[in-house]
């Protein structure tokens, strides 16, 4: 099983990577937060891995911090949470917004995820709640700032997350007027957060 990968950014795309490790090549999936504190291509990158093994196929999911894949891990114990699900969670909210809002039975705000209904959400809260003691908290770290064509990351990063296309380019061009910045992790929160208030899912459904 594979734990660990370092090696040189080969390749990066909204929740997935390719780190070249001695000459071969693995593609990793990553969450969003992963992947905007990444540095440039061609740069060496450290990932903590968690090998998914199925019958047909063996996949690395990958992450900076091993508080992220130690809730990665966690969600995984859910029942009906698979690592793709797993990896959307962690997308779509921060772990200091999600260890909260799953110990709170927060439902609303775990909905609003794409792929997560209630039901999901109901056995994640029951399933996790005296699970999640043991992740504690921390301050964020600085995300690096993304290479040009921040906009179409951030777009690209909703659509894999499972919005749609048109809406997810009307809530990262209402972001990108409000945030006035081009950072990719800022430009994701305040687009993630115009999507999850009702009001403005509303307003970017009728554009």
């Amino acid at each position: 099983m594979i734990g660990q990968l370092r090696g040189t950014l080969a390749g990066k795309r909204p929740n997935q990577v390719l780190v070249d490790v001695g000459g071969v090549g693995y593609f990793v999936h990553v969450p969003l937060s992963t992947f905007a504190a990444l540095g440039e291509l061609h740069t060496e990158v450290t990932l903590l891995i968690h090998t998914h093994v199925r019958e047909d196929a063996l996949s690395l999911y990958g992450f900076l911090s091993a508080r992220e894949k130690h809730l990665f891990e966690l969600l995984l114990s859910a029942s009906g949470v698979g690592p793709a699900l797993a990896l959307k969670i962690l997308s779509g909210m921060s772990v200091e917004e999600l260890v909260p809002a799953i110990r709170g039975g927060d439902l609303g705000r775990l909905t609003r995820i794409p792929g997560v209904g209630r039901k999901t959400a109901e056995r994640m809260v029951v399933e996790l709640k005296d699970k999640l003691e043991g992740v504690a908290a921390e301050a964020d770290r600085p995300m690096a700032a993304s290479p040009a064509g921040t906009v179409a990351d951030v777009v690209s990063a909703l659509v894999n997350l499972g919005y749609d296309g048109r809406t997810a380019e009307s809530a990262v061009s209402e972001a990108k007027r409000e945030a006035g910045t081009v950072n990719f992790e800022k430009l994701l929160r305040a687009s993630l957060q115009a999507l999850t208030q009702p009001k403005s899912r509303a307003a970017l459904s009728a554009v």
